[in-house]
């Protein structure tokens, strides 16, 4: 560690100095070393900083120049390829240099075999093309470039290339050229062994030529472009020595070649995410007998599983995302070594074979989204190193075995399936659980408080239950959850204050294992009238698993995956949030939970909470989706959270009891509209309807006091002289048919006639 001695120097018969792979950080210490005569300097794989020295010029003796794998940045000086005209190796990939290089500085370098300059970033710029350079004085056997801003902005594979014969090695991963897909290097170069073209935008078909065989090929990547059209069917004749192939993220049709079963060496074989049909052919599953990783997940494979194989070397098989059916059966493989298997997303039927407890070292496995039932064999008893399984959107119940040793598991996915009564006991034992799921079952009675043994979850999920009682305080024992899903159960009492006791997000501790959560805003972003789940919870996980391939002896990663990606590392996304929508809970919202200071999700909706909004929920920073509605809460919306709570993108408080105005309409509650305030008759302001200023209709103006008095006397006048003149006239009529007897008759008649009462009583 530290620097390079300055009395290296002295060393005059020194001609070779390795110093790779320590904790050198020193660059300035490297002067000693340009005052020596060297031919091979290797400070690969340490700490050096900084720029390159400008020294490193005077090394005119070169011929091996190893610099690959430090922290050099700035840009590369031009001298550096102009004076150092011995070089036969140079290396300085993996480092985070800048500017641009323009590669016809080297075309005069004879005696050059190996470049590599594969970067950490984008922001090299490497240039081959100018009319004025001609072809290169050199042969290469080792050519690395990938993940540079190669030939801006044409982006076209190298011209140089045409002119090279004894090419070993060929790198040009990661640089998003164009062009039709470069298999005249093949013609050209009858030695190459390993060969990448991964993740560019190279269109055509895959054209190797019938008659050709490349006995040296061992890697072959020309994975995540846009190459369509049928795989050769001779494929397996012309590259009979393949180690590695990997044409996985294109769109290529057709049928999987029984030719690639002649490849005897294929220890990893991806064609995943193309649009492959047909069947697994047999001549494959039966003479690939070094076979170790097949993916073909992502196609539109069919027909029933192989019914045997002779892949006793497989280590992880993908079958994901295809049109299989029929039954697992038990010969399907007899692989000891099986570390991973996923059938998931097709249409396998039946139950899960016993011989499932076979594959003893097993330690993913995910058979989810089928049509599997039954209850699960007692054979999972003898998968002891299971850390991953997910078997969730089949019909398998209605619980777990008790014999099932779950001590190693870290995953367990079981959702949408059939398991009823209590949540088995037999996962009490699975204490080093990180994600939980038990969604969408028909699971019973309150939740256990042995669950509380289950320090390490992170993620619970027990959505669409029947679980019932209140929600347990052991609950908040779990410290570390930072995902708690308890929504559309029958859940009743009051919410705990000691939630608050939970992180939430708010102390994310490193951890052994990584996932990532796909679709989280579709999942938690809305009331239960308009989410509907589809977008599944997708996990990702680093499951530190790895071996050697025989290629190159690289770590492969086994990483569980999802419908749309093929594979995940790293974290890339993290969330946190609390759902106990959908439930009976009562009683008011403890101020307690506005201390989850690093929660992005609350979802209290669909119960019959009482009281106000606490005050103390301006202190979730964090927050961006707050859902309260469809309960009877009471009072003024805070308004101390328009200030606060700068990330809000979901808010609703819709079908409550609220009174009082409306927040007011800036920041992010500039965005809301008037579904987050419905339902709340007490409620005014924008973006509702209801002003809060009163709008009354303008008092009557009283007649002055002599006008009154007048208008009752004319009144008083009017009733008496028209009552007057009514009973005169009655009595006029009566004396009149009184004294005339013709008249009194007809009077009567007409009464008789036309009121039917005093007819009937005649």
């Amino acid at each position: 560690m530290g620097g390079i001695p300055p009395i290296i120097g002295t060393l005059g018969y020194l001609k070779a100095l390795s110093l790779g792979y320590n904790n050198l950080n020193d660059s300035f210490s490297m002067e000693g070393l340009c005052k020596l005569n060297l031919e091979e300097l290797d400070l690969s794989n340490n700490g050096f900083e900084g720029s390159l020295p400008a020294c490193l010029n005077n090394l005119t003796s070169l011929r091996l120049l190893d610099l690959s794998r430090n922290d050099f940045r700035g840009t590369i000086p031009p001298s550096l390829f102009s004076n150092l005209k011995s070089l036969e190796y140079i290396s300085l990939s993996y480092n985070h240099f800048e500017g641009s290089i323009y590669f016809g500085s080297l075309f005069n370098h004879s005696r050059l075999e190996v470049f590599e300059l594969s970067s950490n970033n984008k922001y090299l710029k490497v240039e081959t093309e100018n009319p004025t350079w001609s072809f290169p004085l050199f042969q290469l056997k080792i050519l690395r470039l990938s993940n540079c801003t190669l030939n801006w902005p044409s982006q076209v594979v190298p011209s140089f290339l045409l002119s090279q014969y004894d090419l070993r090695v060929v790198d040009f991963g990661y640089n998003n050229m164009t062009g039709k897909v470069p298999t005249w290097l093949l013609a050209n170069n009858t030695k190459l062994e390993y060969l990448s073209f991964e993740s560019n935008s190279l269109t055509g078909v895959l054209d190797l030529g019938s008659n050709s065989i490349h006995y040296y090929m061992c890697v072959l990547d020309f994975s995540l472009n846009c190459i369509h059209g049928e795989l050769p069917p001779f494929i397996g004749s012309i590259f009979p020595r393949l180690e590695v192939l990997n044409l996985s993220g294109n769109a290529l049709q057709g049928n999987i070649p029984s030719s690639m079963g002649d490849m005897e060496q294929l220890g990893s074989l991806d064609l995943s995410n193309n649009n492959l049909s047909g069947q697994l052919p047999e001549h494959m599953m039966m003479g690939c007998i070094s076979l170790e990783v097949l993916k073909l997940s992502n196609n539109s494979l069919h027909d029933t599983l192989p019914i045997k194989s002779n892949l006793t070397l497989l280590s992880s098989l993908s079958l994901d995302n295809n049109d299989f059916w029929g039954e697992i059966s038990r010969g399907f493989l007899n692989s000891s070594s099986l570390l991973l298997l996923d059938v998931s997303s097709n249409s396998l039927m039946g139950q899960i074979p016993d011989s499932i407890g076979d594959f003893s070292a097993l330690r993913t496995l995910i058979l989810s989204r089928n049509y599997l039932d039954g209850v699960v064999p007692t054979g999972f008893c003898k998968l002891n190193e299971l850390r991953f399984l997910d078997l969730s959107h089949n019909k398998i119940g209605p619980t777990l075995p008790l014999c099932a040793n779950l001590t190693n598991m870290k995953f367990l996915h079981l959702e949408s399936n059939e398991l009823i009564g209590p949540i088995p006991h037999v996962l009490a034992e699975a204490t080093s659980l990180v994600t939980l799921n038990l969604r969408d079952n028909k699971l019973s009675s309150p939740i256990p408080p042995w669950i509380s043994l289950l320090s390490k979850l992170r993620v619970l999920l027990l959505k669409g239950n029947q679980l019932e009682d209140s929600i347990p305080l052991h609950l908040c024992q779990l410290k570390s959850i930072s995902i708690l899903d308890l929504s559309h159960n029958h859940l009743s009492g009051s919410i705990p204050p000691c939630l608050d006791n939970i992180t939430f997000g708010r102390e994310v501790a490193l951890m052994d294992d990584t996932f990532f959560i796909e679709g989280f805003e579709s999942w938690w972003g809305a009331s239960p009238e308009t989410y509907s789940y589809e977008n599944q919870l997708s996990v990702y996980v680093d499951m530190d698993f790895s071996f050697e391939t025989s290629a190159e002896s690289e770590e492969i990663e086994f990483i569980t995956k999802s419908r749309s990606e093929s594979y995940m590392g790293n974290i890339l996304y993290f969330m946190s949030g609390l759902d106990l929508s959908g439930n009976k809970l009562a009683g008011p919202i403890p101020p307690e939970i506005g201390n989850l200071s690093g929660i992005h999700t609350l979802n209290l909706s669909y119960n019959q909470l009482t009281g106000s909004i606490p005050h103390t929920f301006s202190n979730l920073k964090e927050i961006e989706s707050l859902d309260l509605s469809h309960n009877r809460l009471t009072g003024q919306i805070p308004p101390q959270m328009v200030i606060e709570l700068n990330f809000l993108t979901i808010f609703t408080v819709a079908h409550n009891n609220l009174s009082g105005k409306t927040p007011e309409r800036k920041f992010q509650f500039a965005t809301f509209e008037q579904s987050s305030y419905e339902g709340n008759p007490l409620l005014c302001g924008l973006p509702l309807e209801r002003s809060c200023t009163p709008t009354s209709a303008p008092p009557a103006v009283k007649p002055p006091v002599s006008d009154n008095k007048e208008n009752s006397s004319w009144e008083t006048i009017f009733l008496w002289s028209f009552g007057g003149s009514y009973g005169v006239a009655f009595l006029g009529i009566i004396v009149f048919l009184y004294l005339n007897s013709y008249y009194r008759e007809l009077f009567f008649y007409f009464i008789g006639e036309h009121v039917p009462f005093l007819r009937l009583r005649g």
